[in-house]
């Protein structure tokens, strides 16, 4: 599929990485991706530069915004990755996995985030990895614990959240930081509730599908997101020529 950008939305970043390499890291198109889209005006109007040539950052903004690392982050997780995955991922064909897989792994499934640490804590992306309980690295949940934040509200990424508020800054609102990252897919038409890939109870609800029904709806409104969220993609490419 071709854009201006050059940003095909059905190419699995897999493909140009390094065998046993992670392509948040290594994939050279999804560094390029990342670049074109997100180097673009903030709500405020003001430029948002971004450059991929400061050694050992991933993507570097320096103005008189301030200035900003960013990491890529894979946001969509299978969970067969996982060291110790569900059971019931076991009764799921390896295709089916595959295929799920690989969709998580193109554009619509891919954000960045800031990747310089502060105070020697957690990044938003090790925070939102390593809290299974609560967010499991789903996106949904993190985005749940975004809305929040811009609210004053308490959420299970408050803390790391808080840390980097200067970069929430720049988008000025929730609906700012949605329409940036071309998300709307993931919220209602107000902008003021999260659309959720398994029943959410404030928190309260694990993060991880406990069923194999849970775990097969969890997929399709999963794939369902990244997929909507291409399409978005593409069309704001041909709509910026």
């Amino acid at each position: 599929m071709s854009n201006p950008f050059d940003i095909d939305v059905t190419f699995d970043f897999r493909s140009d990485t390094p065998a046993g390499k992670d392509p948040d890291k290594r994939s050279r198109s999804l560094r390029r991706f990342h670049k074109l889209l997100w180097s673009k005006p903030l709500p405020s109007r003001v430029q948002f530069d971004l450059s991929d040539t400061s050694p050992g950052i991933y993507l570097h903004h320096q103005s008189e915004l301030g200035e900003f690392s960013l990491s890529s982050d894979s946001v969509i997780p299978t969970f067969d990755y996982w060291q110790v995955p569900p059971p019931y991922l076991a009764h799921i064909p390896e295709a089916e996995l595959e295929d799920f897989t690989r969709i998580s792994y193109t554009m619509g499934g891919m954000m960045v985030f800031p990747s310089d640490q502060i105070d020697r804590k957690q990044t938003i992306n090790q925070a939102r990895g390593t809290n299974r309980t609560t967010i499991g690295d789903r996106f949904d949940l993190t985005l749940e614990c975004i809305r929040r934040h811009y609210r004053g509200e308490r959420n299970p990424l408050g803390e790391t959240l808080t840390r980097y508020a200067e970069f929430f800054e720049l988008f000025g609102d929730f609906r700012g930081y949605v329409d940036f990252f071309l998300l709307q897919d993931l919220v209602t038409d107000n902008y003021d509730r999260v659309r959720f890939f398994t029943p959410f109870a404030d928190f309260s609800t694990p993060a991880v599908p406990k069923t194999l029904d849970e775990y097969k709806g969890y997929r399709q409104l999963t794939i369902d997101f990244v997929q909507a969220r291409n399409r978005r993609i593409a069309d704001y490419c041909r709509a910026s020529e």
